[in-house]
C-alpha cells in the first residue's frame, strides 16, 4: 500500500506552526510497511484541497488527512472530501454525548457551531478522540482509503495509535500483524552504532531494523511480522542479541523508558533522594525528573539559581569560591551540588552550571558546562562538557548527560 499525507491548515503555510503530524504519521506507517512518497500541506480552501486531493489519488491507496474538523467556518475538510467523494455528512451520536459532556463538565455553555465537530462522513469506521471532541474516520471509495484525523497533535498521535493503526494493521495483515521492540542507547552517534551492527541491517528481512537518532540518543526499532505475538518475539530477540552483543555498552532501556525515568528507578532502588540546584538549564533537570510519575518518593526539590547573587545568597555558595574559581566552574558545579543536599536533607544533590552560549561567560567558551554531583557517602564527582549545539540543544544535552552519570553511580555500590 502506498499512502498520502495532507495537512490541511493554512497556519501551516503561514509557518505559524510546524507540520509534526507528518513526520510522526510517516513514522508509523513505516512500522506497518506502507510506503509514503508524498506530504502535501494546503491552506483552508476548498478548491484547492480538491486539486490536492485528485494528485493524491493517482499516487496512493490511502490516503490520510491531519486538521480542518473543528467547529469553525475555515475548518472545511469533512465537508469537501463529502462533496468530493458525493457523500453527505451525518451526525455521530456518540461524539455528540462526548462533546455535550464536555462542556457540562467546564461549566460553560455550548456554542451550536460545536455541534459541527460531531459530524462525520456517512457510513465511514470512526476513529474515537479520547483527547479532543472532533472524532476521527475512515471512508472507503472505489478501492482507496481516506483516512481524517483532528489537528493537534496532543489529539492526532494518541488517536492514531490506538484507533487508526489497528484498522490499517486489520486490513493489511489477515493473516499476520507487526509487534515491535525499541531498544534505547546513549554515549554513542548515530553513525558509529549503525557501522557497528551494518552487517547486521545489510541482512534484514524479518524482522526489520530501523536506527533513529534524537536529542543526543539512538534509538533501534525491531519489528516482526509474524502470526502471533510469541513468535514475533522469537524473532525480534534473535536480532536484539546480535546486536546487544555489539553495542550493549550503550543501552540504557526499551520501549518506553527515558533517561529520567531509569535514573528514577535506580535512585528508588537504592532508597536515594535526590534534590537539584540548577544555574543554565534553569529548572529543565528537575521538569524532566517530574516528568516521571510518583518520583515525589525520591525527589525532593531544588532551587534555580541562575544569577551569580542568587547562589550566594539563596543557594549558600561562598562568595570565595565563586571569586577564586568562577560560576563555570567544577568547584562552583560541586558547592551547588552540595548546598542543593545540605538545604533539602537528600542523599544525593546535582549542580549544573555553564555557558548555554551563544555568548562566553567569564571567559569560558560558549557550551563549556560543568556537571557537579554529591554523593549519598559525601563524595563528590564533577564532569566537564564541551558542547556544541544552540543553546536550548546544549540544555537539553545537560540533562541527559546528567541522567546517564546518576544511573552510573547510584549504581556502583563502591562509591554509594
Amino acid at each position: 500500500m502506498n499512502a498520502e499525507i495532507i495537512a490541511v491548515g493554512s497556519e501551516l503555510l503561514l509557518g505559524q506552526i510546524t507540520n509534526t503530524n507528518a513526520a510522526f504519521i510517516s513514522k508509523q506507517l513505516a512500522e506497518l510497511g506502507v510506503n509514503v512518497y508524498f506530504h502535501t500541506a494546503v491552506g483552508d480552501n476548498p478548491e484547492r484541497l480538491v486539486e490536492a486531493i485528485q494528485q493524491a489519488e493517482k499516487r496512493a491507496e490511502l490516503i490520510i488527512f491531519s486538521g480542518g474538523l473543528g467547529p469553525t467556518k475555515d475548518d472545511l475538510t469533512k465537508e469537501t472530501i463529502a462533496k468530493h467523494l458525493n457523500t453527505t455528512l451525518e451526525m455521530n451520536e456518540q461524539a455528540m454525548q462526548s462533546i455535550r459532556h464536555f462542556f457540562e463538565k467546564i461549566h460553560r455553555e455550548m456554542t451550536p457551531n460545536n455541534e459541527k465537530q460531531a459530524l462525520v462522513l456517512k457510513g465511514s469506521f470512526i476513529l474515537e478522540n479520547h483527547h479532543g471532541m472532533a472524532p476521527g474516520m475512515v471512508t472507503e471509495h472505489q478501492n482507496r482509503f481516506y483516512m481524517l484525523l483532528p489537528g493537534p497533535p496532543k489529539e492526532l498521535e494518541p488517536m492514531f495509535q490506538f484507533e487508526a493503526k489497528p484498522f490499517l494493521m486489520n486490513k493489511l495483515f489477515e493473516d499476520a500483524a507487526i509487534y515491535s521492540h525499541v531498544l534505547r542507547f546513549y554515549g554513542i552517534g548515530e553513525a558509529e552504532l549503525e557501522d557497528r551492527i551494518h552487517d547486521i541491517l545489510d541482512a534484514q528481512s524479518n524482522p526489520t531494523i530501523a536506527p533513529l537518532a534524537s536529542d543526543g540518543e539512538v534509538t533501534i526499532r525491531i519489528s516482526a511480522k509474524s502470526k502471533s505475538k510469541e513468535e514475533a518475539d522469537s524473532l525480534i530477540y534473535s536480532v536484539e542479541e546480535k546486536i546487544v552483543e555489539r553495542v550493549g555498552d550503550y543501552l540504557y532501556g526499551y520501549n518506553d523508558d527515558s533517561l529520567a525515568s531509569k535514573a528514577v528507578d535506580a535512585l528508588r532502588q537504592h532508597e536515594m533522594t535526590i534534590a537539584a540546584a540548577e544555574s543554565l538549564t534553569a529548572g529543565l533537570f528537575m521538569a524532566e525528573l517530574a516528568s516521571v510519575p510518583a518520583v515525589s518518593d525520591i525527589f525532593v526539590g531544588g532551587e534555580v539559581t541562575y544569577h551569580t547573587d542568587a547562589k550566594i545568597n539563596t543557594l549558600g555558595v561562598s562568595r570565595e569560591i565563586i571569586e577564586n574559581y568562577g560560576v563555570v566552574s567544577k568547584e562552583c558545579a560541586i558547592e551547588m551540588a552540595k548546598k542543593a543536599s545540605e538545604k533539602f536533607g537528600t542523599k544525593i544533590g546535582v549542580g549544573l552550571t555553564g555557558a548555554a552560549g551563544p555568548s562566553s561567560l567569564e571567559g569560558e567558551t560558549p557550551g563549556s558546562v560543568w556537571i557537579g554531583i554529591r554523593l549519598a557517602n559525601g563524595e563528590t564527582y564533577a564532569e566537564h562538557l564541551q558542547l556544541s549545539g544552540n543553546r536550548n540543544t546544549n540544555r537539553l544535552r545537560v540533562v541527559k548527560k546528567t541522567f546517564s552519570i546518576l544511573i552510573r553511580l547510584v549504581k556502583d555500590s563502591t562509591i554509594r
